[in-house]
């Protein structure tokens, strides 16, 4: 397994496009990923389904969490999550060539607060915008703020398969 590091990640970024919607990129690349951000942040209100085919599958719905406490010197403001299962739609936006898929994992900080973070393999061929499931196990909850960098992506150079991503959230936005 090649893990892509910064300096190739970055060349790809500006040169192909690997990832857009980012709002700081030298802060959010990492020694060996990119750091995704939060855009917003949903409740779930409903049941889904899911089977062996896609066709019986029903997303649940959800609800945005509202923000809490706003800021003005940066204008940034803050949600606050009580113990829960949130769905988080980020920032950005990927573009993964047929060469490439990515992996995502928690940052440290969001462990050491009792929150942590559920993703998919985003597939090589894949594009759109990227949502996954925070935990929050923490009894007193977390305060996260607008663009906060939650998830670390790494992008895995993998065989060329014969064909990428053609699921419904292809170019998700």
């Amino acid at each position: 397994m090649i893990v892509l590091n910064r300096e190739e990640i970055k060349k790809l970024i500006l040169e192909e496009g690997l990832i857009q919607g980012y709002t700081d990129l030298d802060i959010q690349l990492t020694p060996n990923g990119f750091d995704f951000t939060v855009e917003k942040i949903f409740k779930f209100k409903g049941e889904g389904a899911v089977a062996f085919s896609n066709t019986e599958r029903v997303l649940p719905s959800t609800e945005e969490v509202s923000f809490v406490e706003p800021i003005f010197s940066d204008r940034r403001a803050w949600w606050w999550l009580p113990k829960g299962i949130y769905k988080v739609r980020t920032n950005e936006v990927v573009n993964l060539p047929m060469n490439l898929i990515a992996l995502a994992f928690p940052r440290s900080s969001l462990l050491r607060m009792g929150v942590y973070a559920h993703n998919a393999v985003w597939d090589a061929g894949f594009k759109g915008r990227s949502e996954f499931v925070l935990v929050v196990g923490n009894s007193h909850g977390v305060k996260i703020k607008q663009n906060a960098r939650l998830i670390q992506v790494i992008f895995v150079r993998v065989n060329k398969p014969s064909y990428g991503y053609q699921g419904i959230y292809q170019n998700y936005k």
